[in-house]
């Protein structure tokens, strides 16, 4: 394991208050949600062509087919469509400052560990859990430089690691982690990134 300075601005901060990291972490949440869930309304609903019962003389409601709404095997008022939008935005300065914020958090709770590189030479789960030193039952967020062939296929039948590079960075990753592995290469990348000198 490396031992390498974390910049304060980045990983030093002060968080007193949540709601912004929580922002963030309900935007992640909610642009992941899919829109496949579909109800089928009173027309679409296969049969009640015929009317119940006549108009008039029998005493009861007038209803012109059995796939009414409120009748069983009827339709569904105001379901699914399939086409909802459950989008939401958050700013760009935003974003990225509740990141540095809950990297700060996981520093604060001494859950991020440096190490000199992972590279995973041998594209091999067992050299790949040697390496990053992984303990059963704990999520680890690994942030590399670049993703080579050699390390997605290392980890990728590992449940409980996932690897980024840096600018993929996430609140919801970040603090859902039990341990975020940062190596030393890709430390000036999230800086940059984080504090905005990336390269335009």
């Amino acid at each position: 394991m490396a031992d390498a300075k974390l910049n304060k601005d980045v990983f030093g901060l002060s968080v007193d208050n949540h709601e912004l990291v929580k922002l963030a972490y309900d935007v992640y949440l909610a642009n992941s949600r899919s829109s496949h869930a579909k109800t089928l309304k009173r027309g679409e609903v296969r049969g009640g062509g015929k009317k119940p019962w006549k108009q008039k003389g029998t005493g009861r409601a007038r209803f012109g087919s059995t796939r009414n709404p409120i009748w069983r095997h009827g339709g569904v008022a105001f379901g699914r469509t399939g086409e909802e939008n459950f989008t939401k935005k958050i700013s760009k300065s935003a974003k990225l400052q509740a990141v540095r914020q809950a990297l700060s958090m996981q520093n604060k709770d001494k859950n991020i560990v440096t190490i000199a590189d992972f590279t995973a030479k041998s594209g091999k789960t067992k050299d790949a859990v040697k390496e990053l030193s992984i303990e059963n039952g704990k999520n680890y967020l690994v942030v590399v430089a670049e993703k080579t062939p050699e390390i997605i296929r290392a980890t990728n039948n590992i449940a409980n690691v996932k690897v980024v590079r840096p600018t993929y960075l996430n609140v919801f990753d970040i603090l859902n982690a039990d341990k975020v592995v940062i190596t030393e290469k890709s430390l000036p990348v999230i800086e940059n990134w984080l504090l905005g000198k990336e390269a335009k």
